[in-house]
């Protein structure tokens, strides 16, 4: 069921974008350790793009030097682009340089397992995505599994979509292919500054939905850069979700916190 109750407004400030990756990975990381301590298998909830990089660089670090065996944690990553096919949809090539296929795979598994053993490293099966023929079928794999433990999550600069989710998603949306909004594109260019422009980002995507997301045992939202201060605003200045900015689905995760660095917060904010 959609967990529908509000949380207390959480923010944490950061110097930078890299003492803010180190802290929110000390905390996934003592969450993982708990888990997969404990024989459970642990989901940690992915997006792609540029924001999350330096909590994955960290969270790499800090694994490492826990010597954890990896093999119970699983990549679910939230959205991929996607193209017609037959009548329908499927994924972008995963060699492209904008796959979310290939950003769970060489900017997230590789580099959770550049310091691990083989033998316990997050093998390949361990990544997963929404298939746009059968979006459903995330939601069934997702269920059985126990739900996503942790939901890393960032907000669109320009409109404040969350995944693929664009101004306007219901509360209840599942995961299904979306058309994405002209803003959603735009702010692409920046998060893949590899598209010549415009017309060369997908137009489609598959990602969860709002309800997908508020189901995760917890969460973080982040906003890095000056590009975010705009989002920085929307994210707190409510305590409920804003169809208008899907972000702010955060506060209906229980126990998640808004994590920025000064540029985002605000330049005349004191960070940690």
């Amino acid at each position: 069921m959609t967990m529908t109750h509000l949380q207390p407004l959480i923010v944490h400030r950061y110097r930078d974008g890299t003492a803010l990756g180190r802290a929110l990975a000390t905390r996934i990381a003592d969450q993982i350790q708990e888990a997969l301590g404990a024989g459970r298998r642990f989901v940690l909830g992915c997006p792609g793009g540029r924001t999350p990089t330096t909590t994955y660089a960290a969270l790499a670090d800090e694994l490492s030097a826990r010597g954890l065996d990896l093999r119970g944690l699983v990549i679910a990553m939230m959205d991929d682009y996607v193209v017609p096919h037959g009548g329908g949809w499927q994924a972008v090539d995963g060699d492209a340089h904008y796959s979310c296929r290939r950003f769970a795979h060489t900017e997230i598994r590789m580099v959770l397992n550049a310091s691990i053993d083989p033998d316990r490293a997050i093998p390949e099966a361990n990544v997963w995505l929404p298939d746009p023929a059968d979006p459903a079928d995330y939601e069934a794999r997702l269920r059985q599994a126990g739900g996503i433990d942790f939901f890393i999550l960032a907000s669109g600069a320009g409109d404040g979509h969350v995944a693929f989710n664009p101004p306007g998603t219901a509360r209840d949306s599942r995961t299904r292919v979306v058309e994405l909004a002209e803003q959603t594109r735009r702010d692409n260019l920046s998060t893949f500054p590899e598209f010549a422009g415009l017309h060369e980002v997908p137009t489609h995507g598959v990602t969860v939905g709002i309800a997908t997301i508020t189901e995760a045992t917890t969460g973080a939202m982040i906003v890095i850069g000056p590009d975010k201060r705009d989002a920085f605003a929307h994210l707190t200045s409510g305590d409920d979700y804003d169809p208008n900015w899907p972000a702010t689905v955060y506060h209906l995760i229980d126990g998640a916190a808004l994590y920025a660095d000064e540029d985002a917060a605000s330049p005349a904010e004191r960070a940690l």
